[in-house]
């Protein structure tokens, strides 16, 4: 896989204000805001920077938290892990493998089969329904 990299001013030029400040500068969208929150159909939910596959509808659920929600990513290859020490906190930060957009952040309180839980910036994915014409 060849990695996305672009300059500041063309990811800016490329996302809109609200996905520029998640996805490029870590930010955080407001929680329940997000129609992909509510987002059931088959399918696949991907990077809206660079459309690289990250989630599958099959492993998403409601979590209650107001953002869309994962127990895996599509692949192990597809998101990446960072320490994030922001805020006075120590979370695992998620972000696209193919082009380091932040995503989210991943917890140990999802449900079985692997107990974890993607909590991902709905601004941050797009979706593409399985029989899309």
């Amino acid at each position: 896989m060849v990695k996305v990299v672009k300059s500041d001013a063309d990811w800016k030029a490329e996302l809109s204000p609200e996905q520029y400040r998640v996805t490029r500068k870590h930010g955080t969208e407001r929680a329940f805001t997000s129609p992909l929150n509510d987002e059931k159909r088959d399918g696949m939910f991907t990077c809206v920077c660079c459309g690289a596959p990250l989630f599958e509808t099959s492993s998403k659920f409601n979590s209650g938290t107001g953002w869309p929600s994962f127990f895996k990513p599509v692949t192990g290859e597809a998101v990446s892990e960072h320490e994030d020490r922001a805020f006075f906190m120590r979370r695992t930060e998620v972000r696209c493998a193919n082009c380091d957009a932040h995503l989210g952040h991943v917890f140990p309180d999802g449900p079985d089969p692997t107990g974890l839980r993607y909590c991902m910036n709905g601004v941050a994915l797009g979706f593409s329904p399985k029989n899309a014409e």
